[in-house]
């Protein structure tokens, strides 16, 4: 399935800027694309920015790859919900919260990275074994209607907007 034949009716308004960033890509294909990307480009960061705060209060390289991770597994956990034609409301996360329960900057960017890798490979073996159906099926999460396949380019559009983040204000 590609990026254009996703109705904006399948998600909130909010996650427009993650898909409009996408181009005209397939989901699965884009997964495993967007994975490899991103741990080539951090790992071309030099060492002396992975701890760096452009301002106070702002996360760490460390803890935004942390929180990528973090927001993977609940998108995920979403759209196994959905899938599985689960109608109960899912909550959503305060994501300040995880990152200040996390001890990201004190784990090595390999580690980060490994994990981020593992995340990302379950998640595309969980998205190829969605049917049509099931892609298409349509749930509530963070009190919005969002479709299984929507989650999964708002993965890819997260993370790439965070590789955006790291360029114009880490780097």
């Amino acid at each position: 399935m590609k990026v254009s034949q996703l109705p904006i009716s399948e998600y909130a308004e909010y996650y427009f800027q993650y898909i409009n960033v996408l181009g005209e890509v397939t989901l699965i294909e884009e997964l495993e694309i967007s994975l490899h990307e991103f741990i080539r480009f951090v790992q071309n960061i030099p060492m002396d920015k992975f701890d760096y705060r452009y301002a106070d209060g702002k996360w760490t390289i460390k803890e935004i790859i942390q929180h990528v991770i973090d927001t993977e597994r609940i998108f995920a956990y979403r759209a196994l919900r959905i899938s599985r034609n689960d109608k109960t409301p899912l909550p959503g996360f305060n994501e300040n919260e995880y990152i200040n329960n996390t001890d990201a900057n004190q784990r090595g960017i390999q580690d980060l990275l490994t994990e981020f890798s593992a995340v990302r490979h379950s998640n595309i073996y969980l998205f190829k074994s969605f049917s049509n159906e099931q892609l298409e099926r349509m749930g509530i999460a963070s009190n919005v209607g969002v479709s299984v396949r929507a989650i999964g380019f708002i993965l890819i559009g997260h993370q790439k907007h965070h590789q955006k983040v790291f360029e114009e204000r880490y780097l």
